[in-house]
């Protein structure tokens, strides 16, 4: 029998939410078998002190346990739903935070019967307290600067930058938490609130740290050619040794540092535009900021550092014989990479490409190509966004796809694009659970 393909472990969107709320449980679990029966208002104000203080404390271990980069999550899950789902529970976190405070300043005022200022400023006086509110303050500075209005403001290097010192924030926090009477209280209450910090310490310091330098020194990724796809489109391709050790799936992404000048201090996510063959690479890049402008002038020999793979819209999520790929734009990168790897046989693959005029089409001539060799569907969706006719109303794509509603539909594009094709998907008759996509833009 032939070997098996290797399948990497992945962990379900449904498997990881259950995991969080199962820990949220076991929190709220360990709070209640210790809390004292208290019903004065001090005593009340402080059972909500500590069980909203574990809560946050919590919050920001799975917050950095999302972020942590593990393989098994970024494939089941995808990118931009674990950034989606950080955000949240970021605003999460910082309630948790406050109310924390609030509660613990009521309840110590409540127990010296003194005023709230003069209760801040006793509080303020304890070295373990004073460093959680420095702490909590770090963790306000990331959620501020995480604001979309604010974050368009910022750089992105000034952004990272702040959301770096989060991981003091934490420890902070974590320093404060082994002193409060719900950890300390137990010596096994203490220890496993410790090794869960230790592991997710252990998971980001190994995967964002320690895996992009052994895979920098193993593979020793450089930019061999840059050539001209469209207008402002650029193709980067690198070459480097032993690639297929990465296991890159079509559909996937890295994240890429290009160590010349102006480009070094930023990690850019780019997805493939082509199966990984013969030790090489190649991502497919439009110039729309500083960073991308600037790679269209990279040269033969440049260094590239790549992390990854990661992203979940790869052939694991087909449940169907039958898949549409529809792409809009430089989306089409990781959809040309699916149209050329996706097993299937003539009739089986339809490819819908929107762009705004035929001189924007990325790829053309390796689409046609791959529709060709397949016997595959390849259809251009040309013209301006707002135009009287659109292309991606329901009737237009049940017409261009017959059976449309029996397809699996793997989807990237703009935002906006994005968002009105997967609405006239569903009301195509398509169930939302097969519509397969991945937003970078996070």
């Amino acid at each position: 029998m032939p070997p098996r393909a290797y399948a990497p472990p992945r962990v379900s969107p449904p498997a990881l939410r259950s995991g969080i709320l199962t820990g949220a449980l076991a929190v709220g679990g360990m709070w209640g078998a210790q809390v004292r029966s208290d019903s004065t208002v001090a005593g009340v104000f402080a059972g909500g002190a500590h069980l909203t203080g574990l809560l946050a404390g919590y919050g920001v271990l799975v917050m950095l346990f999302l972020m942590a980069r593990v393989p098994a999550v970024e494939h089941g899950v995808g990118a931009d739903r674990l950034a989606r789902l950080h955000s949240l529970g970021g605003r999460y976190v910082l309630s948790l935070c406050g109310a924390h405070a609030l509660l613990a300043l009521c309840g110590y005022a409540a127990h010296t019967g003194t005023g709230l200022p003069h209760a801040a400023l006793d509080l303020l006086g304890y070295p373990g307290l004073a460093a959680a509110t420095a702490g909590t303050a770090l963790l306000v500075a990331a959620g501020v600067t995480s604001v979309r209005a604010v974050r368009r403001r910022l750089a992105h290097e000034t952004w990272r930058a702040v959301h770096l010192l989060t991981y003091l924030g934490a420890a902070l926090a974590f320093a404060h938490q082994l002193a409060g009477p719900d950890v300390a209280a137990s010596a096994l209450t203490g220890w496993l609130w410790a090794m869960a910090h230790a592991a997710v310490a252990v998971l980001l310091c190994w995967y964002r740290l320690v895996v992009p330098v052994r895979q920098a020194l193993r593979h020793s990724l450089r930019v061999i050619e840059v050539r001209d796809e469209g207008p402002g489109v650029v193709s980067v391709v690198m070459r480097g040794t032993g690639l297929d050790q990465l296991r890159a799936e079509p559909g996937q992404f890295f994240r890429w540092r290009f160590l010349r000048r102006r480009l070094w201090r930023t990690a850019l996510p780019f997805s493939l535009s082509a199966p990984v063959r013969d030790d090489t690479m190649r991502i497919t890049v439009k110039a729309a900021g500083d960073h991308t402008r600037r790679m269209r002038r990279l040269r033969p020999g440049t260094r590239v550092l790549a992390t990854g793979p990661f992203g979940a819209l790869t052939a694991h999520r087909r449940t169907r014989r039958k898949v549409l790929l529809l792409a809009g734009g430089v989306g089409i990168t990781p959809m040309r990479a699916l149209f050329e790897t996706l097993p299937g046989g003539p009739g089986d693959l339809t490819l819908l490409y929107r762009a705004t005029s035929a001189e924007h089409l990325v790829l053309r001539t390796e689409l046609e190509a791959i529709a060709a060799r397949r016997g595959a569907g390849l259809h251009y969706l040309l013209g301006a966004s707002g135009a009287a006719f659109d292309p991606l109303a329901p009737q237009a794509l049940r017409s261009l796809v017959p059976g449309l509603a029996e397809h699996d539909v793997y989807l990237c594009g703009p935002p906006g694009m994005s968002a009105a094709a997967r609405a006239a998907l569903v009301r195509a008759g398509v169930p939302e659970e097969r519509v397969h996509a991945e937003d970078f833009a996070f």
